[in-house]
């Protein structure tokens, strides 16, 4: 990871990310187009000059802008019970936000 790089958390999971990059993440309820602050940097850095943070690093940002929302592929939940005629047939698609990273701010 070069200085200009991060490890942040949303929607329950992490994600190393640097400027320029996309992400699908957890659905977030913001409009396309809009720019937000995500303040949960676990990391910033690399190597001797990293910011590691318990469990944040204190003041880091990064700053991302909404591309898209949509929902992934089809996963279907099968379950069956041998013996009993007992079967559940269940399709689920996750929504996600893409976003797009615009700036990394490691703080003071």
């Amino acid at each position: 990871m070069s200085e200009n790089q991060a490890i942040i958390r949303t929607g329950g999971k992490q994600y190393r990310v640097q400027p320029g990059s996309i992400l699908k993440v957890e659905k977030l309820m913001i409009e396309v187009g809009t720019s937000i602050d995500i303040e949960d940097v676990l990391l910033v850095g690399q190597g001797e000059g990293a910011k590691i943070g318990t469990p944040r690093v204190a003041g880091a940002k990064v700053r991302a802008e909404v591309v898209s929302h949509g929902r992934g592929p089809k996963l279907i939940v099968f379950k069956y019970r041998k013996r009993q005629s007992s079967r559940r047939k269940h399709g689920h698609r996750q929504a996600y936000t893409e976003i797009k990273i615009v700036e990394i701010n490691a703080g003071a």
